[in-house]
């Protein structure tokens, strides 16, 4: 029987997906598990690690389950994850050190500005890319090893790990043999350099992390191990692994410098290829990793928005006021035009470009006569304004890129007409919604077809990059100008409290 199907793994924010592709790269079974999410503090944001695991095994059964193909016809494994969330377990027991540590927590806020004032913040930019900010796991490592008496020494001793959820996933998948991660994950740790390919001796000693706990590094396309037996029965290959910001910018086919894509999830996140050559951002963007492959990392400029798709359900599940996402888009047609109202939605801080982790969410502009349908506008807006900032940063920062690039878009929130059209209008450029919006999975699964043989190189991926509809600016540039400026004015507001 000769094996065409790819097994992708989405392993995100709220919940896990697996999802088949068949050997044109359409899926063909899906199945997704929602898990808990913890909140023991304000600011605090946690996942059960078995929670991740099992949902992820669920799934994968699940979509097998529905027959479209037997795990003895699946080529290869891709994998993408939720980037940053920290995990540490102890590989004799498999047990974890505590819970994960999620990107959006801010626990060790504190922690980042000790550090800065001792002078890290410049040797991490220079060597990560990065910001020294909680988002990253860097801080959140050493959180969870000052609280475990013994935890450096058994990591010393080889028998305590840490690892993104990727590495985590790949661990039990391979039934403990393999301990990897790909350098787009890596680059998100705060603790790898992106220039020497090499995880960081100084900032592993600036924060007392032994990097004998850290995983080998890989290309994203490479042989990250096979699956246990007791798994799926066959032993399948794991041949593709990326971040899930990543693996949208590989499904996005923005492969060429000037490139950009916007993923818009939970959070929110610009990608602008940069090629071979990494740009130090003077606007506090971050220089990533978007893609690794033959040993060479192309880079990018990106820009992250804490919240985005968040916001709607906040007005679902924390004011009430919608059922379903869905409703938001109807709500937001029958909004007063006369009314101004603007959400920041700083629920766990900024991110980029301000990069505020204290400042909290902020409403502004209500009147006696505001209700749901002028919340709902609102909080719509504040996810094409909050890009707008990312792309005037991007702007400014690498030269090369044309005024108003074509924004290519996904995610949840992407399949709303309205706010694709608002998004548009702010940015005053073009944005082109994918044919397939599963461009995340899709990254990962075109990866690992890449990397075993039955997915095209790259090139002819990118000539089957298909536009499902481009959304135009028709805006007045006046009101354009006029709105943005009222956000600005806002978000100063929320900022200086």
């Amino acid at each position: 029987m000769t094996a065409r199907h790819i097994l992708a793994i989405d392993q995100g924010t709220t919940s896990s997906r697996a999802l088949i592709f068949d050997q044109q790269m359409q899926v063909v079974a899906t199945a997704q598990e929602e898990f808990k999410q913890h909140f023991p503090q304000s600011g605090w944001v946690e996942h059960d690690p078995q929670d991740l695991w099992q949902t992820t095994l669920r799934t994968c059964r699940a979509a097998l389950e529905q027959g479209v193909c037997t795990a003895q016809e699946i080529a290869a494994i891709g994998i993408t994850n939720q980037r940053e969330t920290t995990i540490v377990w102890d590989t004799e027991t498999g047990e974890t050190l505590g819970r994960a540590i999620v990107w959006q927590d801010r626990r060790t806020a504190t922690m980042c500005r000790t550090l800065s004032d001792a002078g890290l913040e410049d040797l991490i930019v220079a060597q990560t890319g990065l910001l020294l900010d909680p988002y990253f796991s860097g801080t959140k490592l050493k959180w969870i090893l000052d609280r475990h008496d013994d935890a450096r020494h058994r990591a010393r001793a080889g028998t305590v790990k840490f690892g993104t959820v990727d590495s985590f996933l790949i661990w039990h998948l391979t039934g403990g043999a393999v301990h990897v991660t790909d350098a787009t994950n890596a680059a998100r740790t705060m603790l790898y350099d992106i220039h020497r390919g090499t995880w960081s001796a100084e900032i592993c000693d600036a924060l007392d992390i032994p990097v004998e706990m850290l995983p080998e590094v890989k290309d994203c396309a490479a042989e990250f191990g096979h699956t246990d037996s007791e798994i799926f029965g066959p032993r399948i290959p794991i041949t593709g692994v990326a971040g899930d910001q990543q693996a949208a910018t590989v499904g996005q086919a923005c492969f060429a410098p000037g490139m950009v894509k916007s993923t818009y999830g939970t959070g929110c996140f610009a990608l602008l290829n940069t090629g071979t050559t990494p740009v130090t951002s003077q606007n506090r963007l971050l220089t990533t990793i978007a893609y690794q492959l033959d040993g060479t990392p192309t880079y990018a400029l990106e820009g992250s928005i804490f919240v985005a798709g968040a916001v709607v359900q906040w007005l679902r599940d924390g004011l009430g006021i919608i059922s379903q996402a869905s409703e938001t888009h109807a709500l937001a047609d029958r909004a007063d035009p006369a009314q101004e109202v603007i959400i920041v939605p700083a629920f766990a801080g900024l991110g980029a470009p301000y990069w505020n982790p204290d400042c909290r969410g902020a409403i502004f502009g209500l009147t006696r006569g505001t209700g749901p349908a002028e919340m709902a506008r609102a909080a719509l807006e504040s996810v094409g304004f909050q890009t707008r900032d990312l792309l005037e940063a991007m702007h400014a920062d690498w030269q090369d890129t044309v005024a108003a690039p074509t924004l290519r878009v996904d995610g949840g929130l992407a399949s709303s007409d309205w706010a694709m059209q608002f998004l548009s209008d702010v940015i005053d450029a073009p944005v082109d919604r994918p044919a397939n919006l599963e461009t995340t999975a899709l990254g990962a699964a075109w990866l690992a077809g890449m990397h075993a043989g039955i997915y095209p190189d790259m090139e002819a991926f990118a000539g089957g990059w298909a536009v499902e509809r481009t959304f135009t600016p028709v805006m007045d540039p006046d009101d354009r100008e006029a709105r943005y400026a009222a956000w600005g004015r806002a978000l100063r507001a929320t900022l200086s409290v």
